[in-house]
């Protein structure tokens, strides 16, 4: 099994980022390569499109408000993995000073490397969280 982890500080309270990234729905609102998200069975499910038009299922398996957390794995989409298990954290900074926004992921890869599946990751949640800052700073 293969991880990566990557996180940012960003000036807004953690309370505040949650507020932004911590529904289940809402990638599209941060991230603007997921162009849409829609829920099903009971919110526990998302479908995201892409900005290529492509679709990757996600299924959320654990949520905790209060900590500013959620896990989920892959149900379907194009990355050479099995197993995928992603957790997206928000963490209040020493004093107020903001927020730093954790993503992490465990995976086993199918047909590539260890290295090369958490390249692939490690840069997904990378940039991700570049645009996250992007949006909460303009």
């Amino acid at each position: 099994m293969a991880t990566t982890t990557t996180s940012i500080e960003v000036p807004w309270s953690a309370d505040r980022t949650w507020q932004l990234i911590g529904g289940f729905d809402s990638l599209p609102d941060w991230l603007p390569y997921i162009r849409t998200s829609e829920l099903s069975e009971g919110g526990r499910v998302r479908s995201l499109t892409n900005e290529d038009g492509g679709t990757i299922v996600e299924r959320l398996r654990a949520f905790d408000d209060a900590a500013r957390t959620y896990s989920y794995s892959i149900q379907r989409a194009p990355f050479p993995v099995t197993d995928y298990l992603s957790t997206l954290t928000v963490h209040e900074l020493p004093g107020g000073a903001g927020s730093r926004v954790e993503w992490s992921g465990s995976f086993t890869p199918a047909g590539v490397s260890d290295d090369e599946a958490v390249a692939l990751f490690h840069g997904i949640y990378s940039d991700g969280l570049a645009a996250l800052r992007e949006t909460v700073t303009a």
